[in-house]
């Protein structure tokens, strides 16, 4: 049985042969994101939820950007939840069933190499939650089976583009940039505030 322990972060995040990212690649990410919502929000994140954070590797990037922003973690792994539950405020909990931990709104939500592992059920019960705990942008990754992408493929999950995109639509999530999605009710009143008067 798959295990998110110590060796699994060393080895996808950490070691040079083998991880998956670079700390300059995440910090692009990072200001992708925050620039995306503060786009959409017109006003500097307060708050962001990271949903399968493993470590919190998000974390401080974002609050080197937003210091005074709020960040929440949630992930399963008990490794995690031991050496860094408290210091970096990850608390326990699954993409699935994240509607029953009575969360707050958030500006940025943010789920990074998460969603290919997710089995169905889960992943349309966890983005309706999304969506309704969205106020400003959505940050998930989504591999499609056509991008043939590596690295940990142990328990990877293969969708088709059309797949993912109609499980996004189902969940009232549309895309509005690498990875950025938003409630298109929200979509729909930010382009109202695009066609105002015109200012001298």
């Amino acid at each position: 049985m798959k295990t998110y322990d110590r060796e699994y972060y060393r080895r996808w995040y950490r070691d040079p042969d083998t991880r998956i990212a670079t700390r300059d690649g995440l910090a692009r990410k990072v200001r992708l994101a925050v620039a995306a919502a503060e786009f959409m929000l017109a006003r500097p994140i307060e708050s962001v939820l990271d949903v399968g954070c493993g470590e919190g590797a998000w974390r401080a990037p974002l609050l080197k950007l937003r210091p005074t922003a709020k960040y929440l973690g949630i992930e399963t792994s008990d490794y995690v939840l031991a050496r860094y539950g408290e210091s970096r405020n990850i608390r326990r909990g699954t993409f699935g069933k994240l509607g029953s931990l009575k969360l707050p709104t958030f500006d940025l939500i943010v789920c990074a190499d998460v969603v290919q592992y997710i089995p169905d059920a889960d992943l349309r019960r966890g983005l309706r939650e999304i969506r309704r705990l969205a106020s400003g942008v959505v940050y998930i990754e989504t591999f499609a089976a056509e991008d043939s992408m590596e690295g940990d493929r142990d328990g990877w999950i293969d969708r088709p583009a059309r797949t993912i995109a109609r499980l996004f639509d189902d969940a009232g999530l549309t895309q509005c940039g690498f990875y950025c999605w938003i409630d298109d009710r929200k979509i729909r009143n930010a382009n109202r505030f695009e066609v105002g008067t015109p200012t001298s």
